[in-house]
């Protein structure tokens, strides 16, 4: 079986899972065409049923990405991308993913390690905080788990490029 994708005007409308003779001998009279996609093709990249471990045969990644229902088709590429999730964002037209205009930061905790206790940082993108204050638009929220109980920090954390700074 095989993954297929509805397209329609550059937009998924459908994805389903048949055979290729069914695409094939499948009378649709509604406007688009059906092109298969990978379920397993992310960035370029065909991974193993594992989605972590690149597949020894990268002849079976197709068009990029897989296709999602409201996503785009860009017909020239030949590739399936998802819709732009923040207007800063870049299309990188290798992968057909897109890239923050600020890399993902390199901390993800604290690194206090006393008594067991690590504190990691819930990192979002913030496009206000990066369209008006000019800031690189990582912010964060502080949290760790001890026991069973999850113990939050009250401060927002803006990334500078090489740490966290508290607001």
């Amino acid at each position: 079986m095989a993954h297929f994708a509805k397209v329609n005007n550059g937009i998924v409308e459908t994805v389903i899972v048949a055979e290729q003779d069914f695409i094939d001998s499948y009378i649709d009279n509604k406007p688009g065409q059906w092109i298969q996609t990978s379920y397993n093709t992310l960035g370029g990249v065909h991974y193993q049923n594992d989605r972590v471990t690149p597949s020894d045969d990268q002849s079976k990644a197709l068009r990029k990405n897989y296709a999602r229902i409201g996503g785009r088709y860009d017909q020239t590429a030949d590739a399936f991308y998802g819709n732009k999730p923040y207007d800063s964002w870049i299309l990188n037209t290798t992968s057909y993913l897109w890239e923050p205009p600020v890399a993902y930061p390199t901390i993800i905790n604290d690194g206090n390690d006393e008594s067991s206790e690590v504190w990691r940082y819930f990192i979002r993108w913030d496009e206000i905080s990066h369209r008006l204050d000019n800031s690189n638009g990582w912010v964060a929220h502080k949290f760790n788990t001890s026991g069973n109980d999850l113990h939050a920090d009250t401060n927002i954390y803006d990334w500078n490029g090489s740490s966290w700074v508290s607001r």
